[in-house]
């Protein structure tokens, strides 16, 4: 994957780098941005943009209204003729409004600390170091490079959809710059995930007076439930939760009506076909019961190809020349590189900064791998 070019190596100032870098962070995640909050995810957005024009790139904001606005970015590469590489992040986080002032940002131990600091505001801090370090070194991505930062991808990216596919099509690759995995791995499989309701409905009728006219939605929908819960297959990486539960109206009353909420993980499409086509084709058990199953567009997996892999081992290959060993693993959760992998696109995930906390009260990442990460993006970028 690699040819001839300039080298940047290591960082020559690793510190001063990981100081930038942090103070980058801090603006970022100072600037709070939960999904769907159209003016904090546009401030942001603008601070982004300016940074990564600072960087050398020439970056836009695409307006998303109902939820803020995305980033767009290009870097010219010395091989301007190659397809280009994809660079993709996101912006929001699960944090709501006000958590700053719970957990402000703090470093302390060897860990920076703070709401979306892991997930994934670190990635976005060193994405713009990364570039800086090229400039230093009087070089360029080898390749032509797109930069993508989204601001719905906690929510399930249903707007950015269109935007991140009209934007990897075509790409030699993708970088997605999501947490590594707990021990710094790097994602080269991702499951897929789909959501679907089963809606039973009944008869309704007085459980005392007269229960034989009823049709009892809920017994519908529990007979439905295992049914469901038996398409699971652990051994093929398929999981399935019904996580939500709602039904009838009083105790004394046969249920009309009641849903059930369903989640399906899934390591391939193969595994999301065969899920999908028995979902869809329940049928009631119960005399006189309906059934109604629907559910919105799956995310599909990020497979563990032959593209993948030889993305990852170019990746391994440049960290060991900086001095760390770079894994690779799986995971269940989905990230925006779910769609460039179903596109066909050589996608690696968990590019970010080593930490933990995703989500939760004790967000953080470890300071120490700061630089790593910087450096590894930069010669990424380089010879890809």
């Amino acid at each position: 994957m690699s040819g001839g070019h300039p080298r940047a190596g290591a960082l020559p100032d690793p510190q001063a780098a990981t100081a930038r870098a942090l103070d980058r962070l801090r603006r970022y995640v100072e600037q709070e941005t939960p999904s769907g909050d159209e003016a904090r995810a546009r401030a942001l957005a603008a601070t982004l943009a300016a940074d990564l024009a600072a960087a050398g790139a020439a970056a836009e904001r695409i307006d998303e209204p109902g939820w803020g606005a995305h980033v767009r970015a290009r870097v010219p590469g010395r091989e301007p003729g190659r397809e280009p590489v994809v660079v993709l992040g996101h912006l929001d986080t699960v944090h709501p409004a006000g958590t700053l002032a719970q957990r402000p940002f703090r470093i302390a131990e060897g860990r920076a600390e703070g709401p979306g600091t892991y997930d994934m505001k670190a990635g976005l801090a060193v994405l713009v170091e990364a570039l800086h370090t090229l400039a230093a070194a009087g070089t360029a991505p080898r390749r032509p490079v797109t930069i993508l930062v989204t601001c719905d991808e906690e929510s399930g990216t249903g707007a950015s959809r269109p935007l991140i596919e009209e934007t990897a099509r075509g790409a030699a690759a993708v970088l997605v710059l999501e947490p590594p995995l707990p021990d710094g791995s790097a994602k080269t499989a991702r499951k897929g995930v789909a959501t679907y309701r089963i809606r039973a409905l009944g008869r309704a009728a007085h459980a005392g007076v007269e229960p034989e006219r009823g049709v009892s939605a809920i017994a519908e929908l529990a007979h439905q439930i295992l049914r469901a819960l038996a398409l699971a297959d652990p051994a093929r990486g398929t999981t399935v939760n019904v996580g939500v539960v709602r039904g009838g109206t009083a105790v004394n009353v046969v249920p009309a009506e009641a849903w059930a909420e369903v989640d399906v993980r899934f390591a391939t499409a193969a595994e999301l076909a065969r899920v999908d086509r028995a979902l869809l084709a329940l049928e009631p058990v119960l005399p006189g019961a309906r059934l109604e199953v629907t559910r919105p567009d799956p995310r599909p997996p990020l497979e563990r190809t032959e593209g993948v892999l030889r993305l990852y081992h170019h990746a391994r290959a440049l960290a060991r020349e900086l001095g760390f060993e770079l894994g690779e693993g799986a995971t269940g959760g989905g990230s925006d590189g779910n769609w460039t992998a179903a596109l066909g696109i050589p996608t690696l995930d968990g590019l970010g900064v080593r930490g933990g906390g995703a989500h939760a009260e004790d967000e953080h990442i470890l300071i120490e791998d700061v630089p790593r990460r910087i450096a590894l993006l930069a010669r990424l970028l380089e010879t890809l």
